[in-house]
């Protein structure tokens, strides 16, 4: 039977709610919950607080196993309706609820984390009581872990607003709950942001609010579901890429003028434990393939959207063998700026334009491996920041293109 929303104690307000989004996660919500529950209990003992399962009705009894796991703390279950999915649409529903709770803190943490600690609702929540409104994780990831972010989310948003949030899309942060109402109040709400969009749709609101945002070391590095970056996208994918280039135009009286990036407050003083994350293993073979493969089957499309010279550009790399593959990181930048302005325009059908890139993010993930393939995590890391430093430096190149059309 649906329920829209299950509160065991009665729960009619909360200083500090953690909140776990869900969708078909009865196998792993129990963990997070309990370290949830352990955080709260040993670090915020002066705070009134809810554990809040925001799920999608998940068929395979997800809202039992929260339920049903042991914790000191009271737990709050609600439910977007049947039929209705996407992890945005859960978030809109957490929003509604911790206003109605008057919540001044908020923590969120992904339903499938393995390496969650009582200490990760510490650094999330605790700057939120001193004067942060937006806080955004740092964890060691593998260097082939979050490929989407490594060479899209942060170095767009970076190079666009000019803030340095290592983890746009982390999937673990923290809000304070005025930002809660800014995020109802928001104009920019759709198919993307309601799914996976919504990450980044928060990071860029809460940077341009104006609010006080700092990151915070989390201690552990992040260990969930880890994916191939060769194997085949899903929606994610659409819907990141397609949530930033729709902000930009919300944000375009804001960004053209940002000339560099400054750096982001950091929350804590290291990463503690030098634990490393496992490996995640690339197919290069099949990265490769994919770019040829996708880019035959796009290039009409690519041909329309691109600039010439950038265009003429990418189709002399796929004449070239894979030892020596390499689709630069100026180009690369030039390549997602072109993506989105033809996005704003709606040159052809958007969901055709963000299909395109594909390819082509295949191809420039396979560049990355192969330069950072003898590095270590931190050398990894340096590379990423060269490649935001370039993003910055061919930003001139987006603001003229963007103003001409």
């Amino acid at each position: 039977m649906f329920e829209s929303e299950v509160n065991p104690e009665g729960i009619k307000t909360a200083e500090l709610v953690v909140a776990i989004p869900s969708y078909n996660e009865a196998d792993c919500i129990g963990f997070p919950t309990t370290q949830a529950s352990e955080g709260i209990v040993k670090f915020f003992p002066d705070k009134s607080a809810a554990i809040i399962n925001c799920d999608n009705n998940s068929p395979d009894n997800t809202k039992q196993a929260f339920l049903d796991t042991p914790t000191q703390v009271p737990k709050i279950y609600i439910s977007t309706p049947p039929g209705i999915k996407g992890k945005g649409n859960n978030f809109r529903n957490l929003f509604e609820k911790v206003v109605q709770l008057k919540a001044k803190g908020i923590v969120v943490v992904d339903a499938d984390l393995k390496s969650i600690t009582p200490m990760w609702v510490k650094h999330l929540g605790e700057p939120l009581f001193s004067d942060f409104s937006y806080v955004a994780p740092l964890y060691i990831r593998h260097k082939y872990d979050a490929t989407i972010t490594n060479s899209i989310a942060y170095p767009m948003s970076r190079s666009l607003y000019g803030r340095r949030v290592r983890q746009p899309i982390g999937g673990d942060f923290g809000f304070r709950g005025d930002l809660a109402k800014a995020y109802l109040d928001s104009k920019v709400w759709d198919e993307s942001s309601a799914n996976f969009g919504i990450d980044v749709w928060m990071t860029t609101i809460a940077l341009n609010q104006g609010g006080q945002i700092c990151q915070s070391f989390m201690g552990t590095p992040k260990i969930h579901r880890p994916k191939d970056p060769a194997a085949s996208l899903g929606p994610m994918f659409r819907q990141v890429v397609g949530t930033i280039f729709s902000m930009m135009t919300q944000y375009e009286s804001y960004w053209p003028q940002i000339k560099y990036s400054r750096p982001t407050a950091i929350f804590g003083f290291g990463l503690g434990e030098n634990k490393m994350p496992p490996k995640v293993e690339v197919d290069t073979q099949k990265l490769f393939q994919n770019f040829h493969d996708g880019f035959d089957q796009h290039k009409e499309v690519l041909e329309k959207i691109l600039s010439g010279d950038v265009f003429l550009k990418v189709e002399e790399i796929k004449g070239m063998k894979e030892r020596v593959f390499d689709i630069p990181t100026d180009l690369w930048a030039r390549i997602l700026y072109d993506m989105a302005i033809a996005y704003r325009d709606a040159v052809i059908a958007q969901d055709v334009i963000l299909e395109s890139l594909i390819p082509i993010y295949f191809g420039r993930t396979l560049s990355f491996v192969k330069k950072t393939k003898r590095m270590s995590t931190q050398q990894a890391e340096e590379a990423v920041e060269e490649v935001c430093g370039t993003f910055e430096m061919t930003k001139p190149y987006l603001v003229k293109r963007w103003m001409e059309k």
